[in-house]
């Protein structure tokens, strides 16, 4: 599935994003910060509409957490990283303003009426199968959102979808005919796995030395910073009841219990305290971060380390900050660690070189075996796939990744998915995983049954071609602007 959805995630964002009304309730997944271009407060422009950067941390979080739906909790940020999930939480946001400044166009707007209508439908806010003002507000407050931000993302939503109705697709009978004859059509068929575990590669100095040779740019050695820091001592002070209740007062909406509901202030006056702690430490960082720069702190205080992304005893936010320092910029303003502000000053840079042989060996071995071990593999393949004996199957359709065995079900689903779009009777096919899998199709034939939901697949699988269509001209009727760093 994986796999699947690697290969189409252009088209899957389309679908994803379409189908989808103000998700809520589902919690919020950020990922640190960015640099920005010379437009303060906005991420992108596309035509006249700018996208801000709490849309994009949103857009990111709503994206997160459906996908960890559909791999039923089974999705972390390593998979959102391989999935380019950053990349298409902002490509989520650009194409909704591409359908929106069309709707601008068209003079669209989505009246009072049927955004109530739209909320009040909503499963969240329903008890006893109707629509609650007081949980409503709960939820929104839960979920860190406000009624006016809330609703405004429900009229977007309805506004795109009122847009793309205006733009319906058609089908006919046989097109579903042909959508259906193609999944009905299924093979007999003899396989055989082939793995790089029955490959053996002979790693001595002989063949593994002029490996390295001929590719020793690619085992560097890390880029390391040579650093100073000082860490500011948390302060803790007594503050009078006048302060605290003017703190309070100033920014309530900072205290609430496990249920959104705000404090009052004896309740709240502990995490005030922390706060108004935390506030004046922030301020005597500052102070200690100028003196620094002023060579007006006693040497004592700063310790020397050096850090790499391997050897980093603080974290990646202070790493990255380091790395943007220079020899003529070296101080960076404090940073907040484990709830501790330290400030850093860069000494040196130690860029990557080439490791020698003996410290490169372990890597390049690594590497060595396994594209020696696919090349081997491959030749195998091609000697053998035209005479090998397998395995043999029933007549299967691509659905049938249960019957094929010796491989994982992505596996299997990727091979037959594979099978039955190729044009040649027998051969071979390389996963992803690094197997290959020779076949022989024994026998082909039409089953008589419906492998297809009747509804709407050519729907669905038009909609996504139309919408990929529609968002490419549209691209070149409004202006994009992208300023945001990184992704």
């Amino acid at each position: 599935m994986i796999t699947w959805m690697q290969r189409h995630k252009k088209y899957l964002i389309i679908t994803i994003w379409i189908s989808t009304i103000a998700f809520v309730g589902a919690g919020f997944v950020g990922w640190g910060q960015y640099r920005y271009g010379d437009k303060a407060g906005s991420v992108a422009k596309v035509g006249n509409i700018n996208i801000t950067m709490g849309e994009l941390q949103k857009s990111y979080s709503n994206l997160y957490n459906q996908y960890s739906q559909m791999f039923q909790g089974n999705f972390d940020e390593e998979k959102a990283k391989s999935f380019g999930l950053k990349s298409q939480a902002l490509q989520f946001l650009t194409q909704q303003a591409l359908v929106l400044n069309l709707a601008k166009s068209y003079d669209l707007r989505i009246s009072d009426e049927e955004l109530l209508n739209e909320i009040k439908n909503q499963d969240y806010f329903l008890k006893n199968g109707v629509f609650d003002k007081e949980i409503y507000k709960q939820v929104l407050s839960r979920n860190n959102l406000s009624i006016k931000e809330y609703e405004s993302d429900v009229r977007k939503e309805l506004l795109i979808k009122k847009t793309l109705k205006l733009l319906p697709i058609e089908t006919n009978e046989n097109e579903l005919n042909i959508f259906k004859t193609a999944l009905n059509i299924s093979d007999k068929i003899e396989y055989k796995v082939l793995t790089p575990k029955e490959i053996s590669i002979d790693t001595s100095d002989e063949f593994l030395k002029p490996y390295w040779e001929k590719n020793k740019n690619n085992f560097m050695t890390e880029v390391s910073y040579d650093i100073k820091y000082v860490k500011q001592e948390n302060i803790s002070k007594e503050y009078d009841e006048t302060s605290i209740k003017e703190y309070y007062n100033d920014n309530r909406l900072h205290f609430k219990d496990s249920e959104g509901k705000i404090l009052s202030l004896d309740a709240a006056k502990e995490k005030i305290k922390e706060e108004l702690n935390a506030k004046e430490t922030k301020k005597e960082a500052l102070r200690s971060y100028i003196a620094y720069k002023k060579g007006e702190l006693k040497d004592d205080k700063a310790v020397s380390l050096t850090i790499s992304a391997s050897n980093n005893p603080f974290n990646a936010e202070v790493l990255k900050t380091v790395s943007g320092l220079t020899t003529k910029s070296p101080f960076a303003k404090p940073v907040l660690v484990k709830n501790e502000y330290i400030i850093f000053e860069l000494v040196k840079t130690n860029p990557s070189v080439a490791k020698s042989y003996e410290d490169a060996k372990n890597e390049a071995k690594a590497v060595f075996i396994e594209e020696k071990k696919r090349e081997q593999l491959l030749e195998l393949a091609k000697k053998s796939f035209a005479s090998f004996k397998g395995k043999r199957t029933e007549f299967i359709t691509g659905n049938g990744s249960s019957q094929i065995s010796g491989l994982e079900q992505n596996e299997a689903d990727e091979f037959l998915s594979t099978l039955f779009t190729s044009k040649e009777k027998n051969g071979y096919i390389t996963l992803n995983s690094g197997n290959i899998v020779m076949y022989n199709i024994l026998e082909q034939k039409l089953l008589n049954k419906s492998q297809v939901d009747q509804n709407n697949p050519i729907v669905r699988l038009k909609s996504a071609m139309f919408n990929e269509g529609l968002i490419k001209n549209l691209q070149n009727m409004y202006k994009t602007e992208i300023y945001i760093q990184g992704l």
